[in-house]
C-alpha cells in the first residue's frame, strides 16, 4: 500500500470525520479508524449490450446517518478525470422496497450524497450505462459493443463509499451475457456458478477496476505460454466476425513469441496469469488501454487476416499495452499511484510511463516478428518526420506536455503541430532510443537499456497466487538505475531532452545508432500501405499539409508553404490547378512544380466562401527514410536482434 502524505499527516487523518476524508481522500494503513463495510456486491446484466445497454445493481451494507458515494473519475491509464459519469443513467437509491432521496454534490459531479434511515443495514442501489455510439467519446468510454460483441468495464457500472481506499473495498461481481455469448478477463471466477450468470471471487475496487471483461458471440482463446507455464498468457479475442478471429499459425507464433520476448527483456512477471482482451471491429473506439493482469487493446475488424492491417493498424498495439504491466503496472510513477479514483493523478513523469514504454513496445514488436525490420525502421522514421515538423516545441516543452496530459488528450488534430498534442509518447520513445545508444557507446555495446529493465522491472516474479502490487518510483530512481549500468550524469541528460525547448526534435539517438533520417520522393512500403488504407494526403513534409480523404485540412503545418500561402485548418481543397482534388491531383502537381516557375494554384472553400491560393514551392514530394550511416557502428541493428528462439 502507497504511503502518499507523512506519518505525522496520516495520524492527523486518523481524527478527521468520514466527510472530510471523502472531501479529500488519502491512502491510509490498515490501521485505520473507520472499518472498511463488508463486500459489496455488483450484478452486472448485460443481455442488452448489443443494444448499447447495460444495467447495474448493488448491494451495500451502510449504517443509519449521512452517507457519500463516489462515482470512479481518474481513470488509471487514461490520466484523466475521464470517468463518463453523463452515460451514467437511471440512478435509483433503496432499502425495504424505500426510495431514498440522493443529491448530486453541486461543486463534484461525480459525488453523490444521501442519508440513510434509521434501521437500515443494506442499500440497494440500480443503475445503467449507455454505452456511446461509434465515434462518440474516447478510451474506454468510447464505443463499447456492437451487435456481435462488448467489452465491460467495471468502472463504468458502480458507486463505492468515500472514506476508503480502493484497495480497502472487497466487491463481488457478476455478469450475465446474451445468450451464447463467450468471455475473458483475468478476474478470477468464483466455483460452482449458475448457467446464464458469471460469478467472480471477491476482489478489492483495486483489482476489480483493473480487470475488464471481453465477451462476444464470436470470440476465441489463443494461449500464448508453454503449458505448465506458472504465469501463463492467452489472447482473448471477440471480432464482429467468424473470419476475422481466423489466425494463421504464423501470426499466433508471433504473439508467442512476444510473451518469450517480453520475458527476456524485463526478466520477471509480475502478474498472476494475462489477457490480451483484444476487440477486432469497425464500430468501437480504437485504442490500448493497460491493466496489470490485461490489456483492452481494439483495432480494426480485419487487422489479424490482413497484413496490410496488421502492420498500420495493429502493429505495436499488444507490444505498448503488454509491456505496461511492468512500466505503468507494477512500476509506477507517485504522481500517478493514488489511492483511489477521485484524487487527480499527476502526469509529469509520463514520459517515462508512456514514452519508456512507447520505446520497448516497438523494440519488443521487432523482436517477436509482428513488425519486420524494415517495418520497424519505417516506422521510425515517420515518427522522427512528424517530430521533426512539430514547431510547437519552440515554446511548449516535452515535460508540459505530459504534465497537461488531462487536456491534451482531447485535444483537436487542428493546430496540433503548433499546439503539440501527447508528444510525450513517439518524442520520449525517441529520447530512450538516445539513453539506450548512449550506454552502448559508454560501455562499448556491452550493455543497454535492457539491462536497465531487468533492473527496474526484473525479479522476483510476483506470487503466482497472490494479486500483483505496484512499486511507484520516482525520478531519482530512474536515474539512479541509468548509473547502475553505465556511470553518466543522466539526470542532466534527461532534462535538457524534456524540460527544454528548442526548435529541432531528439534525433541524438537515431543518429547514434547508425542512422540518418532522410527524404526522397518515394515513400517507404509502410507509407504508401498506410496512405492507401487511410486515403488522405500526408505533405507534412513538402507542404506542410495534412489532408483527409476529402481534402479537408486536419493540420497545416506552421511556418510551411501552405501556411505561409494562407491555408490553415478546417478549410477544404477543392480543386487543384483548375482540376478536381484528389490526393493523386495533388501529388501530380506538387511533382511538376519542380520543373515549373508558377506556384500551385490550389481552390479552398472556407465556411462556404471560395479563394485560390497560391502556394509557392518546387521541392517535389518528401517521404521519410531512414539510411545507414557506416562510420557509426549499428546499434539499431542490435536494439531489435531477438532474444529467443521464435515459437514454431
Amino acid at each position: 500500500m502507497i504511503l502518499a502524505r507523512p506519518q505525522l499527516v496520516l495520524w492527523c487523518l486518523l481524527l478527521t470525520s468520514s466527510l472530510a476524508l471523502a472531501a479529500e481522500p488519502q491512502r491510509r494503513s490498515a490501521a485505520t479508524a473507520i472499518t472498511p463495510p463488508p463486500a459489496i456486491s455488483l450484478a452486472v446484466d448485460a443481455s442488452q449490450a448489443a443494444q448499447k445497454m447495460l444495467h447495474a445493481r448493488l448491494t451495500m451494507p451502510v449504517t443509519p446517518g449521512p452517507l457519500t458515494l463516489l462515482y470512479p473519475k481518474w481513470i488509471p491509464g487514461e490520466h484523466m478525470p475521464s470517468g463518463p459519469i453523463a452515460d451514467s443513467v437511471g440512478l435509483k437509491f433503496s432499502a425495504g422496497g424505500q426510495t431514498i432521496p440522493w443529491r448530486r454534490d453541486d461543486v463534484d459531479m461525480f459525488t453523490y450524497r444521501l442519508t440513510i434511515p434509521a434501521g437500515v443495514s443494506q442499500l440497494e442501489i440500480a443503475l445503467d450505462y449507455t454505452s456511446p455510439v461509434a465515434g462518440e467519446g474516447g478510451f474506454s468510454a468510447g464505443a463499447s459493443t456492437t451487435d456481435k460483441l462488448t467489452v465491460i468495464s467495471w468502472n463504468q457500472l458502480l458507486l463505492y463509499p468515500a472514506g476508503f481506499t480502493a484497495d480497502q473495498l472487497i466487491y463481488r461481481a457478476s455478469l450475465k451475457l446474451p445468450a451464447g455469448w463467450k468471455f475473458g478477463s483475468a478476474l478470477p471466477q468464483a466455483a460452482g456458478q449458475p448457467s446464464d450468470t458469471i460469478s467472480f471471487q471477491p476482489a478489492t475496487l483495486t483489482t476489480l477496476v483493473d480487470s475488464p471483461v471481453i465477451a462476444g458471440e464470436f470470440f476465441r482463446v489463443v494461449p500464448l505460454s508453454p503449458a505448465g507455464e506458472a504465469r501463463p498468457a492467452e489472447l482473448d479475442v471477440a471480432a464482429d466476425s467468424a473470419a476475422a478471429i481466423d489466425l494463421s499459425p504464423e501470426v499466433q507464433n508471433r504473439l508467442r513469441n512476444l510473451v518469450a520476448e517480453a520475458g527476456a527483456l524485463y526478466g520477471a512477471r509480475h502478474y498472476r496469469d494475462y489477457h490480451f482482451l483484444l476487440s477486432l471491429s469497425d464500430h468501437v473506439a480504437h485504442f490500448g488501454l493497460e491493466h496489470h493482469e490485461s490489456n483492452d487493446s481494439r483495432t480494426a475488424e480485419r487487422a489479424l487476416i490482413d497484413d496490410n492491417l496488421r502492420r498500420v493498424a495493429f502493429g505495436d498495439l499488444l507490444p505498448h499495452e503488454y509491456t505496461h504491466s511492468w512500466n505503468g503496472k507494477y512500476r509506477r510513477p507517485l504522481g500517478l499511484s493514488t489511492p483511489d479514483f477521485q484524487q487527480p493523478m499527476k502526469g509529469e513523469l509520463l514520459w517515462v510511463y508512456e514514452g519508456l514504454t512507447q520505446y520497448f513496445g516497438k523494440l519488443l514488436a521487432a523482436r517477436c516478428g509482428i513488425w519486420s525490420a524494415d517495418d520497424f525502421r519505417d516506422n521510425l522514421a515517420l515518427l522522427a518526420a512528424e517530430l521533426s515538423h512539430r514547431p510547437g516545441r519552440q515554446w511548449r516543452p516535452l515535460e508540459d506536455t505530459a504534465v497537461a496530459a488531462q487536456v491534451l488528450y482531447e485535444s483537436p488534430l487542428q493546430w496540433s503541430s503548433w499546439r503539440r498534442g501527447v508528444d510525450f509518447y513517439d518524442e520520449s520513445a525517441l529520447i530512450w532510443m538516445d539513453v539506450d545508444a548512449t550506454i552502448r557507446r559508454l560501455t562499448n555495446n556491452q550493455k543497454s537499456m535492457d539491462d536497465f529493465a531487468k533492473l527496474f522491472y526484473g525479479p522476483p516474479d510476483n506470487p503466482p497466487d497472490v494479486a500483483p502490487r505496484v512499486k511507484p518510483y520516482t525520478l531519482d530512481d530512474v536515474v539512479s538505475t541509468l548509473n547502475q549500468v553505465a556511470p553518466n550524469d543522466w539526470r542532466k541528460f534527461l532534462l535538457d531532452r524534456v524540460a527544454n525547448v528548442g526548435p529541432n526534435a531528439p534525433l541524438g539517438g537515431l543518429e547514434g545508432s547508425g542512422w540518418k533520417l532522410v527524404y526522397t520522393e518515394t515513400p517507404s512500403d509502410l507509407q504508401h500501405t498506410r496512405d492507401s488504407i487511410e486515403q488522405g494526403a500526408d505533405l507534412r513534409y513538402s507542404l506542410g499539409l495534412l489532408l483527409n480523404r476529402t481534402g479537408r485540412v486536419g493540420d497545416s503545418v506552421f511556418f510551411m508553404p501552405a501556411y505561409q500561402a494562407g491555408i490553415m485548418p478546417g478549410m477544404t481543397i477543392v480543386a487543384v490547378n483548375g482540376r478536381k482534388y484528389s490526393a493523386d491531383v495533388l501529388h501530380d502537381a506538387v511533382k511538376a512544380a519542380k520543373n515549373n516557375s508558377a506556384p500551385i494554384q490550389l481552390l479552398v472553400e472556407n465556411s462556404e466562401y471560395y479563394k485560390i491560393y497560391s502556394v509557392n514551392y518546387r521541392d517535389g514530394d518528401r517521404y521519410p527514410h531512414l539510411v545507414r550511416d557506416t562510420s557509426k557502428p549499428d546499434y539499431l541493428g542490435d536494439m531489435i536482434k531477438p532474444h529467443v528462439a521464435s515459437a514454431k
